[in-house]
């Protein structure tokens, strides 16, 4: 992403009015191409070419990882969501706010009352509440 940033800078001169988000996600597509191109080994390997232990390794490691969810554990992880949402937007602006900036875009406290210009502890008083708040909209919503 910084490369792209760096890209779009130097170039920023050559923008021709237009799309300014195709522009520069035609950077990002380039940038990332190139370090594709850059980094790709030199040799590719085809599971085939390994031995037996390498591929049992890979396939328990595959397993590990876990296997695609069946269509009900699907649909009930969705369902999940969809409760998961309805309660954050339940929430009042001011606690959504802070959780959204807590857990969606992983700021710290700190972080989050320098955004907010509110005291720390008005931040953690204002998390606590909004998962509280989240858990029993959800525990209701559940019933």
């Amino acid at each position: 992403m910084q490369e792209a940033c760096l890209r779009a800078y130097r170039s920023i001169e050559n923008y021709v009015d237009g799309n300014t988000r195709a522009w520069f996600l035609t950077i990002v597509r380039n940038a990332a191409y190139s370090w594709i191109e850059k980094n790709k080994p030199e040799r590719l390997t085809s599971i085939e070419d390994l031995s037996e232990e390498a591929r049992q390794a890979i396939d328990n490691n595959l397993s590990a990882v876990g296997a695609m969810p069946t269509p009900e554990e699907a649909l009930i992880i969705k369902a999940q969501a969809v409760r998961l949402q309805h309660a954050i937007d339940a929430l009042p602006v001011h606690l959504k706010e802070t959780f959204v900036l807590r857990e969606y875009h992983g700021l710290s406290y700190r972080e989050i009352a320098e955004v907010s210009s509110l005291p720390i502890g008005t931040v953690m008083s204002r998390l606590s509440k909004a998962r509280q708040s989240l858990l029993t909209h959800i525990e209701e919503d559940g019933r």
